[in-house]
């Protein structure tokens, strides 16, 4: 494909686009594309709608059409009978293709439902341009007037957004999972009649990204994962971790080392957090950085904390650990510390400069010193850290454990069908977590 570009036709609305009026209705919207694109139109996906087996099918009406051959960049034709069906499929085309900016021709009738599909379905990465017409049915002839508009803002209307949510959750909820079943990982140090926990691995969800399949459970801006995706892996992670996903909290990273103890005012970012409340679940991503987990089985406290290396450095696993002890009044001999999955000495470097502040904590820390980029082991520089701070050596769970088959603390970065990880995906990553909750 030549252009960066796709075109989307809107025929779906069967009201407008009865099968005897789709060839005047593709004619015309193809003239509106060759307008905007001269000869050479973009690779062009026609949505239909699609009722009972019975009915004649769109893409057989469709492809005989004189007009479309005119789309010699290709097409597809893709029908349902539900929206929300296929414009997942179209977008599902078009991240695999890799492309973001879209040329929408559709009825003006559908712009307000239309809007609020693209919202919950794309987002900030994708450059939207809508061209919309009128259609007017008199004694059996189409007539049109166009009109031209930029999608900047999303705008919603009565119950409309809630209808075109349910329906999408619906489709979602259909979707079989890829790579297998929901795999959770969990601690035997960690008390299971007391606390729920674990931490996630990257198969169970229906993310279809490569570099996010499956069960990316975090959306942003830079990612083709919108936020009603990763809900959804949300729901079915909570199924089968045992969690309501609407009690759940994740602290908001800052690569820094402030916590939040629950109850009170909450920061606008914070890498760590606490809590004394039963039922509510927490948790810290991780896609390297290490997602750590915290208990206190005696004074029934938990605790989540995400550590990067910078984070390590300012010691955010002792915050939290302090934090635990300041509020709750737990022991630091009492404290449990689990390390989940993160990337290890083998494949994370950092420049000499920044590996030099690991080297003062501990020589151990750093392999490679003398060359310009040296390993870094933010793990055992963690667990010094916290035995410097009173965490028994044997409350730590990490990579050092004598059985290996026990180690959770596996490196993310050397097991693609496990995990994600930035180091080895680039800025396009997956996310897991670890969570942890108060049973009694």
């Amino acid at each position: 494909m030549g252009r960066e570009e796709v075109v989307l036709v809107d025929l779906f609305d069967s009201e407008y686009f009865r099968p005897n009026y789709y060839k005047e209705s593709l004619k015309h919207v193809m003239n509106i594309a060759a307008e905007h694109f001269s000869t050479n139109i973009p690779f062009t996906y026609i949505m239909c709608f699609q009722d009972s087996p019975g009915v004649a099918k769109a893409p057989d009406i469709l492809t005989n059409i004189h007009c479309l051959q005119e789309l010699t960049n290709g097409f597809k034709i893709v029908s349902d009978s539900n929206m929300a069906a296929v414009l997942y499929s179209v977008k599902q085309d078009i991240d695999a293709l890799g492309m973001s900016t879209i040329y929408f021709i559709l009825p003006k009738q559908r712009e307000k439902q239309m809007n609020i599909f693209l919202e919950f379905l794309f987002n900030d990465i994708y450059n939207i341009t809508f061209k919309s017409f009128e259609i007017h049915q008199e004694k059996g002839n189409l007539k049109h007037i166009t009109e031209e508009k930029h999608t900047d803002n999303f705008i919603c209307y009565g119950d409309s957004r809630k209808i075109i949510e349910r329906s999408i959750q619906m489709h979602l909820e259909m979707l079989p999972s890829l790579k297998g079943n929901v795999t959770i990982l969990k601690s035997q140090l960690i008390p299971d009649k007391t606390f729920l926990h674990g931490f996630t691995t990257r198969a169970g969800g229906i993310s279809f990204i490569p570099t996010l399949s499956s069960l990316n459970l975090f959306s942003s801006s830079r990612r083709r994962d919108p936020k009603i995706i990763v809900a959804e892996n949300f729901r079915r992670l909570g199924k089968a971790a045992g969690f309501d996903p609407k009690t759940y909290v994740s602290v908001k990273v800052d690569h820094a080392n402030k916590v939040w103890v629950m109850g009170k005012q909450e920061p606008d970012s914070y890498d760590g957090i606490v809590t004394n409340r039963k039922g509510i679940t927490i948790a810290a991503p991780g896609a390297d950085c290490i997602p750590m987990l915290f208990c206190d089985p005696v004074r029934k406290a938990c605790g989540a904390a995400h550590s990067g290396w910078k984070g390590t450095l300012l010691g955010v696993a002792m915050a939290t650990v302090n934090a635990m002890v300041c509020e709750y009044g737990c022991h630091t001999e009492d404290i449990l510390v689990v390390l989940g999955p993160s990337v290890g000495p083998c494949c994370f470097k950092l420049s000499l400069e920044e590996a030099t502040a690991f080297h003062d904590i501990d020589p151990q820390c750093v392999r490679q010193f003398d060359s310009p980029n040296p390993y870094v082991d933010i793990r055992r520089t963690t667990r010094i850290l916290l035995e410097r701070g009173g965490i028994l050596p044997h409350n730590i769970q990490d990579d050092t454990v004598t059985d290996q088959s026990q180690n959770l603390t596996l490196c993310t970065s050397c097991y693609p069908n496990m995990f994600f990880s930035h180091v080895r995906d680039g800025l396009n990553f997956g996310t897991q977590i670890g969570f942890i909750s108060i049973k009694e």
